[in-house]
């Protein structure tokens, strides 16, 4: 950057980038001294995958890159091996990867070696790089796939893996992902770039979409790419991504903030300068919701089986019984984006073993192993009622702050553990988030509550789940579409709190009233609830009548709610 006045206004990040790259950076790794390391290092560090919070500076993470998922028994044992001998706790990732935690400062340098050694590596799975790059679980092998694209990540990563130009020295992270099939266990579209399965005439490739996050939703770029197109597309956006993108302010310096700033088309123009073919207009997209069983049928006749984990937790013993069944059945291991292991290629749809949590459709961020939560959000699902959440096969996304890496916007129902002091003697609770279309990319959740006590969560989400039973649709994401999203967010709040305050559950009817929005919902509320004192807190909207009610509901008096009484159903009237 030539622009002195620019240089001043750098954030910190490119201070130090513009001091020393991360890659030159690496060679005086082997000299540290973990346990008196500058603030200086411990930045450097991310972009080989070592970390620590701020609460525990002398106890390390290591984050594993394991592109698209997979894995060897062999290097799954091994990794295993190294938790058992220095004493580690491991938990897999919302990106298909592997963190191991508890580190101490003396083993760090031996831990990385050991996990280096085995074809696995921990660069750039952290910092201001490309990180793990994911696709569904079931690529190439499951019966809604179409194209393979393990060749293409194992390509892209191979380019971007310790690249002087590119180790650090992104502008920001990218997530990407890429899926060659029609059905997936997870949605892509919180991702940078998420390139799906698309067709045009009679070629089968991918549509692109550019911009999404955790709290945003990834925008059509109106492209298609054939397959032998995407690693060349990849090279040009990363390109002009390291070139274009912001180097100021961090909180706005994603991609999504590039694209804010000089639109998709300007961005296109730009990857149009760096990619040697003409960009096409995107074709049809080809993604289509479907419910996966436990053991999957793929297309070879042949079985899949998801391993449930205790919410993304797993220890040694775990893994060692998983790949020596894999081995002996020789069965394909993978990590998924939901935080569960699949072996793929059994003979028959049974195991000898089963899982040992209800964590199916569960996603939750790391918890108190992360600087920026404030809860073990793994525990506090113990809050949530879970075999409701698996038998409708509701995603939620558990996230323990505002950062979302449990996609708590990109969820049917969606949390955020915080703080609170506002019902007497609690300190936690979670804002709660409904709604979201996220198999299809069309929108994020909206919140509902802004704060919910954990000792009053398990019957909020119980309610809500009785009233989703009540309606038509068995799959949460169309009554969210077709019922909760045709209402207000404060109505919903209203409804769902008055159905608490009576111990009942009335169902909810599609809204047809397309004008004077609030007056029909009010109507609605005195119709159902004509006997409750909240209605005179009603004005011009409800926020008033929601702070007193949830006030009464809520302020904490050392009942557990998790053992009240089931909640009484009544008919919509």
């Amino acid at each position: 950057m030539q622009n002195q006045e620019l240089k001043g206004k750098l954030n910190k990040h490119e201070r130090y980038k513009e001091r020393m790259r991360p890659y030159d950076y690496f060679e005086v790794f082997e000299t540290l001294d973990f346990e008196s390391l500058s603030e200086g290092d411990r930045f450097y560090l991310q972009d080989f995958g070592i970390f620590t919070t701020d609460f525990l500076e002398d106890e390390f993470t290591m984050r594993l890159r394991v592109p698209a998922g997979r894995l060897s028994a062999k290097q799954f044992t091994s990794i295993a091996e190294v938790a058992t001998m220095y004493d580690l706790h491991i938990i897999l990732t919302a990106r298909g990867g592997v963190q191991l935690h508890g580190i101490e400062s003396d083993n760090v340098l031996d831990i990385f070696k050991k996990i280096n050694s085995l074809g696995l590596t921990s660069w750039q799975s952290f910092g201001d790089n490309i990180r793990n790059i994911v696709t569904d679980v079931y690529d190439g092998r499951g019966k809604y796939s179409e194209i393979e694209v393990y060749p293409l990540i194992l390509k892209m990563q191979k380019y971007i893996l310790k690249n002087p130009r590119y180790v650090g020295m992104l502008p920001r992270r990218v997530s990407i992902a890429i899926s060659g099939n029609y059905a997936n266990v997870s949605s892509f579209f919180a991702n940078d770039i998420y390139f799906a399965l698309a067709k045009k005439s009679d070629t089968l490739g991918f549509n692109v979409f550019m911009g999404g996050k955790n709290t945003d939703v990834a925008q059509d770029a109106d492209i298609f790419l054939s397959p032998d197109e995407v690693f060349d597309f990849f090279k040009a956006f990363v390109e002009v991504f390291y070139l274009h993108g912001s180097r100021f302010s961090r909180s706005k310096n994603r991609l999504i903030y590039l694209i804010e700033d000089i639109g998709m088309d300007k961005l296109k123009e730009l990857i149009q300068t760096q990619f040697s073919r003409k960009l096409q207009k995107a074709g049809s997209l080809l993604l289509e919701k479907k419910k996966f069983s436990s053991h999957e049928v793929l297309k070879d006749a042949t079985y899949a089986f998801c391993y449930l984990t205790d919410f993304a937790r797993i220890d040694a013993n775990e893994i060692k019984q998983i790949s020596e069944y894999a081995t002996l059945n020789h069965a394909e291991i993978r990590i998924g984006i939901d935080q569960n292991i699949y072996l793929l290629g059994l003979k028959e749809g049974t195991t000898p073993f089963s899982s040992q949590k209800e964590s199916s459709t569960v996603l939750t961020c790391a918890g108190t192993l992360c600087p920026y939560s404030f809860w073990n959000i793994k525990d506090e699902t113990s809050y949530l009622p879970l075999n409701k959440i698996r038998e409708h096969s509701i995603q939620v996304g558990f996230s323990g702050c505002a950062k979302g890496c449990a996609k708590h916007y990109h969820s049917d129902i969606g949390l955020i553990g915080l703080k609170t002091n506002n019902f007497g003697d609690t300190q936690g609770g979670v804002r709660v988030f409904i709604g979201a279309q996220h198999s299809s990319g069309t929108s994020v959740g909206r919140m509902i509550f802004s704060m919910v006590p954990f000792e009053h969560l398990y019957k909020v989400i119980t309610l809500i789940i009785a009233i989703f039973e009540q309606s038509e649709y068995k799959d949460f994401e169309n009554f969210s579409r077709y019922i909760l999203n045709k209402y207000s967010e404060k109505f919903l709040a209203m409804w769902f709190l008055a159905n608490l305050q009576t111990s009942q559950s009335i169902g909810l009817e599609s809204n047809k009233n397309t004008k004077e929005n609030f007056k029909y919902e009010k109507e609605l509320l005195e119709k159902n609830f004509s006997n409750l004192d909240f209605l005179s807190f009603i004005d011009d909207d409800f926020s008033n009548a929601i702070s007193a009610i949830s006030k009464k509901l809520w302020t904490i008096q050392g009942k557990d709610p998790h053992y009240e009484p089931p909640i009484k159903r009544v008919a919509f009237r």
